[in-house]
């Protein structure tokens, strides 16, 4: 139950960043309502269809076709009334990417997947909705920034991963790996954390 809550608040987390990620874009309700639910549903469709899951979640339960259908309606008609609108961007794209990370990573371990594909899929599950979204914005893909991205997925989806292989009763693994990537990403937005300049690669 947790896994499915958690996975109904990612969707609605991104779903808000792809409609504010449009808003000066001059689209029509249909046309971000659409970017809304993409950005939202992507990530998670590319990891079931990669893992050729049977039928992909959203088409299985349509309860999360219609969570980002209406968070991206809301979003809509809400948002211009938000005056700083970049740091409710930023919030809910962390949120959501800690989020699908690693509800994505415990589906795959549920799936019987070893370690390393788990943490493969998380870390695509919570990038791919934002890059999707990115590129059809067009904004620059934050993953491709200097400040860290998706290295918060992959410590959180390395932390569940430990978590529940050394205590995998415990009911709160998912929430401590959740918080894990927030706080990271947080910090990278307001403390400025960045990888280091030897680890960057710069066009001579």
């Amino acid at each position: 139950m947790l896994l499915y809550l958690l996975g109904m608040f990612g969707i609605a987390a991104f779903a808000i960043t792809g409609v504010i990620s449009s808003g000066k874009k001059d689209m029509d309700l249909f046309s971000v309502v659409f970017l809304g639910m993409v950005t939202s549903l992507g990530g998670g469709t590319i990891r079931d269809t990669v893992l050729s899951v049977e039928t992909v979640y959203w088409v299985k339960d349509t309860s999360y076709l219609w969570v980002a259908f209406l968070s991206s309606t809301l979003a809509f008609f809400t948002v211009r009334f938000i005056e700083d609108r970049q740091t409710v961007f930023h919030y809910a794209d962390s949120f959501g990417l800690a989020l699908f990370t690693v509800v994505a990573t415990e589906k795959v371990l549920l799936l019987g997947f070893p370690p390393t594909i788990a943490i493969t899929m998380g870390i695509i599950t919570g990038v791919a909705g934002g890059i999707i979204r990115d590129v059809l914005s067009h904004r620059p893909p934050l993953v491709l920034g200097r400040e860290f991205y998706a290295t918060p997925a992959f410590l959180g989806a390395l932390l569940l991963v430990l978590l529940e292989k050394n205590i995998p009763t415990h009911e709160f693994n998912s929430i401590y790996a959740v918080a894990l990537v927030f706080i990271l990403r947080v910090f990278a937005i307001h403390k400025d954390l960045y990888y280091p300049s030897w680890l960057l690669y710069k066009k001579k």
